[in-house]
């Protein structure tokens, strides 16, 4: 290496002087120790250069004699080895401040550096300053995993196994165990205490201190997973909970928020419960209504919403993170800000309604649409033209997107966020809450490996739901599924997706072709809106694969002729179509406020009851669980139609659509109307609320007006 190499060292050691400086962790003019890795042949040449500098003493360690005496033994890489050397250097940490050995580059991997605090003397030299002395003198961490097997929490072949998902998704191993189910979170927190030799607390046995979280901002403890607890005016410490009280950087960054000389005392809590106690203990200091009263004292300083140093503090900043973190807390699918004349309506939808929730003065819109812009990475300058954008927030410790839509009108731009909850699981099909019957026709279908599923139904109306819910179902360890979508949904590990991208020239119809050659088993397509696409899809069934795409269609029986119109092959029609589905999502009953009622004349004739019923129904009410709408929720109304070989031949004819719907009746076929009536008689929903998303005209009598809000 030499001399050239010498100085490139030097220089390191220079800024990570300058970087230790900053922390200020140390009194002014107290020394400390720098050890650093450096190959034998400048190691003398950096010793005499370091030299110069004042405040820190800088030691060379020679791998190759560090590696012998960790009995590494011969025949290794040596950029390898040094880096390995220097992890296994870090594995003694002090208990007082060091360095997070991720901010360093693989390529300085022999410069690592290492803090040691010197307390037994002023004076630079002694015993410690070596290798060996390294530390306080406490004994070094111990291994998470050697805990958890000692203390019988699991075995060897679990610990293996979280091992190596560890490999291969680098989380930490805490985590990994409470993901698999292997140990509780609550039990892992003990057990971190230990192998970390931190202190632990339990955050349900302990209130924060008011003082604690005005002095750290709500954005900055979710960014980082820490709560305050505690701060001392007397000693100037604070003491925080955190999943990781390792993070030296994250300790940094607190420190500095803190007045000159205070320092930061971190207790090891569980993520989840620190996740959930900041949700808990800030949720007032993202009140909505708290902060538009905030704004409309004073004036809004543009610059400031672009300045990422004021992001913590600025109220419009907070305005659009108390917006988007309600709505999700209300489990809304979409938030519009609409301009009218002379103020902005916030309108969130649940379950499928537009509800107004806030307004404002109209002042605000300007400044409010250049921080939506910032965060959603769009032209703040430009007012005249569509733009699109997206978010990632953190929201109780989870991540949440928004897919951004702002439109110019002529009251100023309307914003519309689309929530794309990443935190929703895939329900099971037991979880859809199908009737029995629609759930056995679905299993009926799912048992055939080979064949066209088509979901049918208007935007919003629960078919990728119902896909996803279907592809879990088929997935197991022997079987490949891959999907094809615009954009992926719900991403799941343990199947292959894959978005369109039409920039690139990757549409629908091209990736089923892509697809056939990765040898799959089940093939999910988003959406089918064009012939090339439904004639591809319909290709891959006859093929042998099991095809589930969506339509928008009315109906089971209009979804023929859509496809025809669209252009598909009555030849690919015949024989490669296994089910299709037709769904609608209506709102449930709140169970806490339904009222119970007897049915009027014309709502028995509908239903169905018979004169010696009692003929009961039940109405919204309206509560806090519910927000005073009365419904609380959305099921699925659906009609499942089988094909068989009867309806090959019909299709084949052109038969009437009156023999479809005999024939689908000998098999057992109830329309979407047929399903909702049940629905309704069971208590779930009501008859208004059916007749908004279904036509209830199919039942042959006169529908009831539909409901609105």
């Amino acid at each position: 290496m030499g001399e050239a190499g010498a100085d490139i060292i030097f220089q390191e050691l220079l800024r990570t002087q300058g970087y230790l400086s900053s922390l200020k962790i140390l009194e002014r003019g107290q020394s400390f120790d720098l050890f650093f890795l450096a190959p034998a042949a400048c190691s003398r040449e950096v010793t005499a250069l370091a030299g110069s500098l004042v405040g820190a003493r800088y030691t060379a360690v020679d791998v190759e004699i560090l590696a012998r005496s960790l009995g590494i033994g011969e025949g290794w890489q040596r950029g390898g080895l040094e880096l390995l050397t220097a992890q296994l250097l870090l594995q003694r940490p002090p208990r007082s401040h060091y360095g997070n050995l991720n901010e360093f580059q693989p390529q300085s991997f022999w410069l690592k550096c290492f803090i040691n605090r010197w307390r037994r003397s002023p004076k630079v030299g002694g015993d410690d300053a070596s290798p060996a002395g390294l530390g306080t003198g406490e004994q070094p961490p111990r291994r998470l995993g050697d805990l958890l097997l000692e203390r019988g929490l699991i075995s060897q072949d679990q610990l293996q196994t979280a091992l190596a998902e560890q490999k291969r998704s680098s989380e930490s191993l805490g985590r990994i165990v409470v993901r698999l189910g292997l140990v509780a979170e609550s039990r892992l927190r003990g057990v971190l205490a230990e192998a970390l030799n931190h202190e632990s607390v339990d955050l349900v046995e302990v209130s924060p201190q008011p003082e604690a979280l005005a002095m750290v901002p709500k954005r900055f403890a979710q960014r980082h997973g820490i709560l305050p607890i505690l701060y001392d005016r007397e000693k100037k410490q604070m003491i925080v909970a955190m999943a990781n009280p390792m993070n030296a950087s994250v300790l940094d960054l607190l420190q500095a928020r803190l007045e000159p000389g205070a320092t930061v005392l971190p207790r090891l809590a569980g993520e989840a419960d620190v996740a959930g106690a900041i949700d808990h203990y800030y949720g007032n200091e993202l009140s909505v209504e708290g902060i538009l009263r905030e704004l409309e004292t004073g004036e809004v300083d543009l610059e400031s919403l672009v300045d990422p140093a004021a992001e913590f503090s600025h109220p419009m900043v907070r305005l659009v993170d108390a917006l988007l973190t309600d709505a999700v807390k209300r489990e809304a699918s979409d938030i519009h800000l609409g301009p009218t004349a002379g103020f902005v309506r916030v309108r969130y939808r649940i379950d499928g309604v537009l509800r107004q929730i806030h307004s404002f003065h109209k002042h605000i819109l300007p400044s409010l649409m250049v921080r939506i812009k910032v965060m959603g990475g769009m032209n703040i300058a430009e007012t005249r033209i569509p733009q699109d954008g997206y978010i990632s927030l953190e929201v109780a410790g989870q991540k949440v997107s928004f897919r951004i839509s702002i439109q110019p009108t002529i009251n100023g731009e309307n914003a519309v966020f689309r929530i794309l909850d990443l935190r929703r699981e895939v329900r099971s099909l037991d979880e859809l809450g199908l009737t029995p019957h629609n759930l056995e026709e679905l299993h009926r279908a799912l048992h055939r490996n080979m064949g066209l599923i088509l979901v049918t139904g208007p935007t919003g109306s629960g078919k990728t739901t119902t896909l996803y819910s279907m592809i879990n179902h088929l997935n197991n360890v022997g079987i490949n599924v891959m999907t094809l979508e615009d954009p992926v949904e719900y991403p799941m590990s343990t199947i292959l997706q894959t978005n369109v991208n039409k920039a690139v020239g990757l549409d629908y119809a091209s990736g089923i072709r892509s697809l056939l050659w990765q040898d799959p088993d089940v093939i999910l397509v988003g959406e089918i809106h064009d012939s090339e696409t439904a004639n591809m899809a319909l290709q891959a069934a006859m093929t042998g694969h099991q095809v589930l795409t969506t339509l928008h269609a009315n109906s089971t029986l209009g979804t023929l002729p859509r496809l025809m119109n669209l252009g598909a092959q009555k030849d690919f029609l015949i024989g490669n179509i296994n089910c299709i589905i037709a769904q609608r999502l209506v709102r449930k009953l709140c169970p806490v406020c339904r009222k119970w009622a007897l049915a009027t004349d014309d709502e028995r004739r509908i239903l169905g009851f018979a004169e010696e019923e009692e003929g009961v129904v039940y109405r919204a009410g309206g509560c806090d669980e519910c927000y005073g709408s009365g419904y609380r929720g959305r099921l699925p109304v659906m009609e499942v139609l089988r094909v068989d070989d009867t309806f090959d031949e019909l299709i084949y004819t052109g038969a009437p659509r009156r023999e479809f719907l005999a024939h689908g009746r000998t098999l057992g076929f109830r329309t979407m109307a047929m399903d909702g009536i049940d629905r309704v008689r069971n208590g779930l929903t009501t008859l208004e609320e059916l007749a908004r998303s279904v036509d209830l005209m199919a039942l042959g009598d006169v529908a009831v007006e539909p409901a609105h809000g």
